[in-house]
């Protein structure tokens, strides 16, 4: 196990247990819960229209909102002080929190999305996908000093050139990260720093 792993499934446990506050907390005043309460009161051998069951249904329901509320926030607090980045957890948090609400709606209520709420709900993740990228470049340059960014040589118009470490292979054929050192230094064209 990894150790991320920890930080990881509380935030996506956190993210569920958002999913079903949310769903207690319609099934606290649905309709639908008054149809459950009927079926319910019929089988225990009491009238269809009990309200004595309904409530009992829909406190619970109450309950069970606040209960899975609590344990979102407890759960999200401890992936916050197990990760190294916040947005990691608020990426991890509300993407389960979406999947899982979709298909809440759909088992519990029986709602369809369409395939634009889709869509839209990708972008989201996406997005927040991007900003934790951005957000772990900007830790490790704070924390660093650097950045994957390197001078690799000099351009045709004079002016350094830049390349990602993860770009792979540059120009003269040496793989930027690699222990070599490259053709470009050799020649007093510009300077590599390997990070180790």
């Amino acid at each position: 196990m990894s150790l991320q792993s920890p930080w990881l499934a509380l935030a996506a446990a956190s993210g569920a247990c958002a999913a079903f506050n949310g769903g207690f907390a319609k099934l606290t005043t649905t309709e639908l819960t008054s149809s459950w309460a009927s079926a319910i009161a019929t089988t225990i051998g009491l009238s269809a229209s009990n309200r004595i069951v309904e409530f009992f249904i829909r406190a619970t329901c109450f309950l069970l909102n606040l209960a899975f509320n609590a344990l979102m926030w407890a759960l999200f607090t401890a992936a916050l002080t197990r990760a190294s980045s916040t947005t990691r957890v608020s990426i991890i948090n509300t993407s389960s929190n979406f999947m899982l609400t979709a298909l809440l709606g759909l088992i519990v209520f029986g709602e369809r999305l369409p395939p634009l709420w889709w869509l839209g709900a990708g972008f989201l993740v996406a997005g927040n996908v991007v900003i934790g990228r951005r957000q772990e470049d900007a830790e490790r340059v704070s924390e660093t000093g650097t950045s994957n960014w390197r001078t690799v040589g000099r351009g045709e118009d004079g002016n350094e050139e830049y390349r990602d470490q993860g770009e792979g292979e540059i120009s003269d054929g040496v793989e930027v990260g690699s222990k070599e050192v490259m053709g470009a230094e050799q020649r007093g064209e510009g300077r590599y720093r390997d990070q180790e």
